[in-house]
């Protein structure tokens, strides 16, 4: 298929990036790693990829914005645009030698993504997507799981770890979804587990406490691939509310009373 020019630039942007990602994984022992939270390593390798990212995307588009994890937000002289990035989700897993991490780009115009780039650089993936014309995996159209039964689905969500605060209902979210479900997965990385949604190989996924960078990518993936994604908590966007639950059409409403249910 044809790349417009922004999914060009934000593909070559990540692919140069993940270069370092994939030469040093497997050898995380060597890694000099400073520690950001309990759970939450952050490596030289973070730090690295944010910075060729911010630097490859504004070379290509200088006047946008750019919201990054590891150095927050620049204003752009287009107050329309703006690129949301996450340098590594899942460096947790990175660290462990684990293969399931993505580096994550979003470009957002007028509140509202437009263009997605999911790419884990150990396996080789890299899903994308732009409004309106769908999402695929190395070229390859994909499309949401079709199943219609929460209790044959398998739903992704984040575990709370050593050091984190959970979110209120939690406890409650997990007992009544191990209940009515097929399976619970946790992959270590919300943009992998929203990717894995677009391309079907898991049915849905919720979680709380997130970032922009953490989902941007990940909405318009699942969008994009015929399925929906709705806040949890407080917000009415999901890019920027507390939590948010994804899924196809049969399986969204749900999961949304489900998790009411569970925290009332």
């Amino acid at each position: 298929m044809t790349s417009s020019p922004i999914m060009t630039v934000m593909i070559a942007a990540v692919r140069k990036a993940a270069r370092g990602v994939q030469r040093d994984f497997g050898e995380v022992a060597n890694l000099q790693v400073s520690v950001k939270g309990p759970g939450n390593f952050v490596t030289n390798a973070d730090k690295r990829v944010e910075k060729i990212l911010r630097e490859e995307l504004l070379k290509a588009r200088p006047t946008y914005g750019f919201l990054g994890e590891e150095d927050g937000e620049a204003r752009g002289s287009d107050p329309d645009h703006r690129f949301i990035v996450d340098p590594i989700d899942g460096t947790t897993n990175f660290v462990h030698a684990l293969p399931l991490v993505a580096l994550n780009v979003a470009l957002e115009r007028k509140g509202e993504i437009v263009a997605a780039v999911t790419y884990n650089p150990i396996m080789d993936e890299i899903y994308h997507a732009e409004k309106g014309v769908g999402a695929f995996l190395n070229n390859r159209r994909l499309r949401v799981a079709g199943r219609r039964d929460l209790g044959d689905a398998v739903i992704a969500t984040a575990l709370p770890h050593r050091g984190a605060a959970p979110a209120r209902h939690e406890a409650a979210e997990l007992a009544a979804m191990q209940k009515a479900t097929s399976g619970i997965r946790t992959l270590g990385s919300t943009a992998v587990e929203m990717a894995w949604v677009a391309a079907g190989r898991l049915d849905g996924v919720w979680s709380h406490g997130l970032h922009p960078w953490d989902v941007a990518a990940g909405i318009l993936l699942i969008r994009e691939a015929g399925g929906f994604v709705a806040p949890l908590g407080e917000g009415a966007n999901p890019l920027t509310a507390t939590g948010f639950v994804g899924a196809n059409a049969d399986l969204l409403p749900q999961l949304q009373k489900l998790l009411a249910a569970a925290r009332d």
